[in-house]
């Protein structure tokens, strides 16, 4: 008893569980996984099991051969991760065909839009220098006009334009 008890707060190395359970690593990880144990580090990164630790990985191999169910491996969930992201892939490449059809619809008559718009800014153009073209004349015609003071009855006199004005 008093061995024991001297026994319970001592850890033990990976090796020294193996010469005492008499197995291999792999045979230890997984009773480990069977009695839901994890196995600890110290500071120096070194794994570690206590005394009751090794005790219920003694156990769990005495009854490995008894009638001891193999651990549980959850095949449905990474299928359902795999459903999940199937899905979504799925859902985006609809989302991006509706986008890309909306875009396309909106954008369908735009090459016309362009040229219309190139077509109205030309004209523009065009008008604008009509515009200043006429203002000049609209100038030099009042000018012309003012040249003319009248005389009486209905008469004008055309005033002489001295080069210097």
């Amino acid at each position: 008893m008093i061995l024991e008890q001297e026994l319970e707060g001592k850890t033990l190395s990976p090796q020294e569980v193996r010469s005492i359970l008499k197995t291999d690593n792999k045979e230890i990880v997984e009773l480990c996984k069977r009695a839901s144990i994890l196995p600890r580090k110290n500071s120096k990164g070194q794994t570690y099991f206590s005394y009751e630790e090794v005790k219920n990985l003694r156990k769990v191999q005495a009854m490995k051969g008894a009638s001891m169910p193999p651990v549980k491996t959850d095949l449905k969930q990474p299928s359902a991760i795999m459903n999940i992201l199937n899905s979504l892939k799925e859902m985006e490449n609809k989302l991006s065909n509706r986008i890309s059809k909306v875009i396309d619809e909106k954008l369908e008559g735009m090459d016309e839009v362009v040229v219309e718009l190139i077509r109205c800014k030309t004209d523009n153009e065009t008008l604008r220098q009509k515009i200043i073209d006429l203002n000049k004349e609209i100038y030099q015609l009042k000018n012309d006009l003012n040249s003319y003071k009248p005389v009486g009855l209905g008469f004008y006199k055309k005033k002489e334009k001295h080069i210097w004005e």
